[in-house]
């Protein structure tokens, strides 16, 4: 059996041809070398990705059936049962590809179901880096490149759901008409120029079918590219552990390890996407029919990401529509359709910036927080978690209504108030959770953790025996301490060797960026005068003492155990 190592003299050449031109060698040896992190987290991106990559594939196959006309016909197709039905040249063509083409549906689903996953991949990726606070600096630009992507797809999203003309998707456009006819002055020339006439007209397919085939998905596949370009270079975060510093990182390297793992998870994703593609139909637009301005759908609702917007649109109150020098501003429609989403996205933007003000942290930060460590981004974060989700339930207020039998007023008022209320309570429970976690973290540190087994002393008192935690559950603990000390840190800068606070600091803008820098932290169980499982010598100390004072002499068994303890 033969040992020889040595590369083909073939792809030698082609190697040495490559470098000599391009002189790729040190640098593809260095990024093959490259070490990733290991957490199942880090995943949810890749879950995005990879659901893209197939949009991308499945998209391109659907494009060459596909007829993005709004010109009526009569339908003669092989689903008899709209046979002889007027309907568009658009939703013909998605017959045409369900029914005609072989294997269409599946592809139609697999599309359809991968713009599903790839929407909740990004939102989950986004949570999990908000609450670690991954977005602080240096990676603050590419935060804004993925609320830019987090954004971009969901109106992709929505495009390409209005695109089969198809009832639900229908209702859907006019909603969005309806939308842009509430901005003041331009809304309706706005809306004259998208549709090119009065709704529905003869262009939007047309047009909306340019921007999902060719726009967006240009503007999101640059953004993705950035955005892993940075990542690259600024090398991916890491949560604490033993040996894990914002210099060094350990993980698994780019090659071969991490390269096998990320191909056999992009064949498990496309596994998963098919599979539902299968067994679990979604979108099935031969059952709603084509749509009709005169018709109107009951029970069902968009695609799960805007529901929160038809939640909005279906609460808001009518109560504060006005009318300023004879243009009629409907509130109820320009709040919720545009206000809110734009609310969301802004804070989410703004947000790296925001803390960095308040918190005076301008450090670098390649590890990653626990989420417990700061409590009051995490209120926060569940805060907005619990806005979204109560706006989302509200776009579903009629299916709950006749489903449990409630009045449909009723759940109207019920999801006004829980908007209201809900991300108050939550971030009340979340902050508290995350203080309790905080001290449990301060006692596990300094008197280590509960083993369960109960001693006696020669004093007759009994204790549970506690063991020493291991060292990489303390140097996730002391992750903590570093945390303050940088904090601490920064909130000197504003005080001189003197004690005398920095102009700066005494303007107006100084003092209120202090009050909130005292609300951001000043619950915060503090770790620094924590000596790791000092309070158990201390107790120990104590009985030796008393033994040393002419105490009943203790049997050998049970020093031992009191050394152990």
């Amino acid at each position: 059996m033969s040992t020889n190592t040595e590369t083909p003299k073939a792809l030698r050449g082609v190697g040495n041809y490559i470098d000599d031109r391009f002189h790729l060698a040190k640098t593809g040896e260095k990024n093959l070398r490259k070490v990733f992190p290991n957490h199942w987290s880090f995943m949810l991106g890749e879950i995005a990705l990879y659901s893209f990559i197939i949009l991308l594939i499945t998209g391109v196959w659907l494009t060459l059936w596909f007829k993005p006309s709004m010109a009526e016909i009569v339908y003669d197709g092989s689903y008899e049962r709209l046979n002889g039905v007027a309907m568009s040249e658009a939703y013909a063509s998605t017959l045409y590809i369900d029914f005609e083409v072989r294997g269409g549906f599946l592809i139609r689903q697999i599309h359809h179901w991968a713009a599903l996953i790839f929407v909740a991949a990004l939102v989950v990726h986004m949570l999990r880096v908000f609450f670690t606070g991954a977005f602080r600096k240096p990676r603050e630009i590419n935060w804004l490149i993925g609320v830019a992507i987090f954004a971009l797809a969901m109106v992709e999203g929505l495009f390409g759901y209005s695109l089969p003309d198809d009832l639900p998707s229908g209702m859907g456009v006019r909603i969005l008409q309806g939308v842009i006819l509430a901005l003041p002055v331009v809304g309706t020339y706005l809306s004259m120029f998208l549709f090119g006439g009065e709704f529905p007209g003869e262009d939007i397919i047309t047009r909306l079918y340019m921007l999902h085939i060719l726009l967006i998905p240009g503007i999101l596949l640059a953004l993705i590219v950035a955005h892993f370009m940075i990542l690259w270079h600024q090398k991916h975060t890491q949560y604490p552990g033993r040996g894990r510093t914002d210099r060094k990182v350990i993980g698994t390297p780019m090659f071969p390890a991490f390269a096998v793992k990320a191909g056999g998870f992009f064949f498990f994703t496309f596994a998963v996407i098919t599979l539902l593609s299968g067994f679990v139909q979604v979108n099935p637009i031969h059952l709603f029919g084509p749509f009709t301005p005169t018709s109107i759908t009951s029970g069902l609702q968009p695609d799960w990401y805007m529901g929160f917007m038809e939640g909005s649109l279906r609460i808001f109150p009518n109560w504060f529509d006005i009318n300023i020098a004879g243009y009629a501003i409907p509130t109820a429609v320009l709040v919720p359709g545009l206000v809110i989403p734009g609310l969301i996205f802004g804070a989410l933007a703004l947000w790296p910036f925001v803390e960095q003000w308040i918190t005076g942290d301008r450090s670098h930060h390649n590890v990653a927080d626990r989420p417990r460590n700061a409590p009051v981004r995490t209120g926060l974060g569940v805060a907005g978690v619990v806005f979204y989700g109560v706006l989302w339930a509200a776009g579903a207020n009629d299916v709950l209504a006749e489903t449990f039998h409630i009045n449909l007023y009723w759940t109207t008022y019920f999801f006004r108030v829980a908007a209201i209320l809900g991300p108050i309570i939550g971030f009340v429970v979340a902050k508290r959770i995350c203080l309790g976690l905080q001290r449990r973290d301060r006692e596990v540190l300094e008197h280590g953790y509960e083993s369960g087994m109960i001693q006696q002393l020669p004093s007759g008192e009994f204790i549970e025996v506690h063991r020493e935690s291991s060292e990489d559950t303390a140097s996730v603990l002391r992750a903590k301490m570093e945390q303050e000390r940088i904090l601490a840190a920064h909130r000197s800068v504003t005080v001189d060797r003197h004690g005398v606070e920095s102009p700066e600091s005494r303007s107006l803008v100084g003092r209120l960026r202090a009050r909130l820098s005292h609300w951001y932290t000043k619950d915060n169980v503090s770790f620094a005068d924590i000596e790791p499982h000092g309070g158990h010598h201390v107790e120990h100390g104590t009985h030796e003492e008393e033994a040393e004072a002419g105490g009943p002499e203790e049997p050998e068994e049970a020093q031992e155990a009191a050394k152990s303890h």
